[in-house]
């Protein structure tokens, strides 16, 4: 079964233009492809550039939490209060 798109959908970009050491927009997490080509995709194209673009966010922010916490050793008792 088709679904039916009754709206387009929205371009992911917030307006920070910057590219990261990985070739990412720093904004919308979008490939140089994905955000040349954006005007070009279908529907379901974009969905998935959508659903990526979350995907790597999600590791960029899990990467800065794990370098902001500290590091425990397994062989340490945890504090229980």
């Amino acid at each position: 079964m088709e679904q039916l798109d009754f709206f387009p959908v929205p371009s992911p970009c917030i307006g920070v233009c910057q590219v990261n050491n990985r070739g990412y927009c720093k904004g919308c997490f979008r490939s140089r492809e994905e955000r040349f080509g954006w005007l070009e995709f279908t529907n379901e194209q974009k969905r998935n550039v959508v659903k990526i673009c979350y995907q790597r966010r999600q590791r960029v922010e899990r990467a800065k939490r794990e370098k902001n916490q500290p590091v425990e050793l397994p062989d340490q008792q945890r504090d229980l209060f």
